[in-house]
């Protein structure tokens, strides 16, 4: 009986010890084969005075606006008219189509095609920030601050219309820093983003979404942007009719609330921002 006792007991060691490592390697397989987390923003605006004191501005220098308000505008397509508290104005996508009915002081653009910028761009513009390099090897890169206004870019990469592979750093994402805020517009977006891009861009408060769904990025794929993104204000830009409009705010409101506006311009500010994430829809043309 000792004999079976320490037989059987030999027998359960053995048999507990391979279980054992059976779970651990069932363990070790399921972290191996569990998919990674999707990118999402995990820090505020790079380089945004918003984690300071605002400064003190001298009643004199005080405009008519707040001095914490930004007015958006959609003038259409991809061009986005914004003004900051002291009337620096801003055109997105400029080109030679769809323009304001004012001089901007700056203009961003990108190039997957002709209506998101211009060869000729008004001699009067005082930057004009184009979104592509000189080569796919040499991104453009810009750092501009104007008055209360600063201006810089993410590069990404987009579709070669012509020889059906990537062109690299082809679109940029453009950030306007103003009122303690940061706006960001996608432009020719054509893939999700990676960490790397989105600690860069950092956490944004507006974004200038483009909603097409096929000349830009699916429409599953521009949901996992917004959510990665994380920005409490999504304003629809670049859609072709009210069908791609409505197919995006259909797919939109599974996740956010929709809202649409009857004017095209807005005023927004950093306490005005809605307090959970949603869409609101500028008319354009």
């Amino acid at each position: 009986m000792a004999v079976l006792a320490r037989l059987s007991g030999i027998v359960l060691t053995t048999l507990a010890g391979v279980l054992g490592s059976v779970a651990f390697e069932a363990a070790a397989f399921d972290r191996i084969q569990a998919p990674a987390p999707k990118p999402e923003m995990v820090e505020n605006c790079p380089g945004l005075v918003a984690a300071s004191r605002p400064r003190v501005m001298p009643a004199a220098l005080r405009l008519a606006r707040n001095p914490d308000e930004v007015r958006i505008t959609y003038v259409g397509h991809s061009t986005f008219l914004i003004e900051s508290p002291q009337l620096v104005r801003i055109a997105t996508d400029y080109n030679d189509y769809v323009r304001p009915p004012i001089l901007p002081d700056i203009v961003t653009m990108n190039h997957a095609h002709s209506t998101h910028y211009t060869d000729r761009p008004d001699p009067g513009i005082r930057h004009v920030l184009r979104g592509w390099g000189p080569s796919p090897e040499q991104p453009a890169r810009h750092d501009v601050s104007l008055k209360d206004v600063r201006v810089r870019n993410v590069p990404t990469n987009i579709r070669d219309w012509i020889g059906g592979g990537t062109e690299r750093h082809g679109n940029s994402i453009f950030i306007y820093e103003m009122a303690n805020m940061c706006i960001a517009h996608l432009g020719h977006l054509h893939h999700t983003l990676t960490q790397t891009q989105l600690n860069e861009i950092g956490r944004v408060d507006v974004v200038f979404v483009p909603v097409d769904g096929t000349m830009t990025l699916d429409l599953e794929g521009m949901m996992e942007v917004l959510q990665a993104l994380k920005a409490p204000l999504m304003l629809p830009m670049h859609y072709f009719s009210t069908y791609t409009l409505h197919r995006f705010l259909e797919r939109a409101r599974q996740n956010w609330a929709v809202e649409m506006s009857e004017i095209p311009s807005l005023v927004v500010s950093k306490t005005s921002l809605p307090a959970s994430p949603m869409v609101r829809v500028l008319p354009g043309r």
